[in-house]
């Protein structure tokens, strides 16, 4: 998936997403070229993280 689509399917802003990768939080991206892409493995693992509290921060309470 493209920065736009994942930020679509977070609700956020495509600056979000750029800058969770800029702080090393969110997704993994894999740079392709001038593209960075995010395979829907890495989102899936993303947020299984969430659920399951491995990641410092996502989900609401």
């Amino acid at each position: 998936m493209t920065t736009s689509e994942v930020a679509e399917r977070y609700r956020t802003a495509e600056s979000t997403v750029r800058y969770w990768r800029h702080l090393e939080k969110g997704p993994r991206g894999i740079k392709i070229g001038k593209r960075v892409l995010y395979p829907e493995a890495e989102l899936l693992r993303y947020e299984r993280a969430l659920i399951d509290g491995g990641e410092d921060w996502g989900l609401a309470s």
